[in-house]
């Protein structure tokens, strides 16, 4: 098992930063692959970015391609979505999720079944 918390979320303006983190605690992190999704009020939770195990793979969904981009730290047990040049369509709580997978694998998923942990979400707004 694995424990994900996610942290960094918060309010900033169209055109700004933020960087949100995602800690994991429990098994080897090097063995998940790792997503970040969100949900907006009223709509589904959508898949935004993800990263395999061995961090060599990484995907993102076409309306953050250019803007976001996801890292891994597998000493510090971490994931980070850093988002540049916000627009208010990205107000959502964002969730991070842990798939078991294996050390060394290159393997990313966008698909919300394919994952088997989920942190509790973290909020962000951008205001126009």
């Amino acid at each position: 098992q694995v424990q994900l918390v996610e942290s960094g979320g918060g309010s900033v303006q169209a055109g700004g930063s933020l960087r949100l983190s995602c800690t994991a605690s429990g098994r080897t992190f090097s063995t998940y692959a790792m997503g970040w999704f969100r949900q907006a009020p009223g709509k589904e939770r959508e898949f935004v970015a993800a990263i395999s195990a061995s961090g060599g793979g990484t995907g993102y969904a076409d309306s953050v391609k250019g803007r976001f981009t996801i890292s891994r730290d597998n000493v510090k047990n971490t994931v980070t979505l850093q988002m540049n040049s916000l627009k208010p369509e990205d107000t959502a709580v964002y969730y991070c999720a842990a798939r078991d997978m294996f050390s060394g694998s290159n393997s990313y998923f966008n698909r919300r079944s394919a994952y088997n942990y989920w942190g509790q979400g973290t909020q962000v707004t951008v205001s126009s």
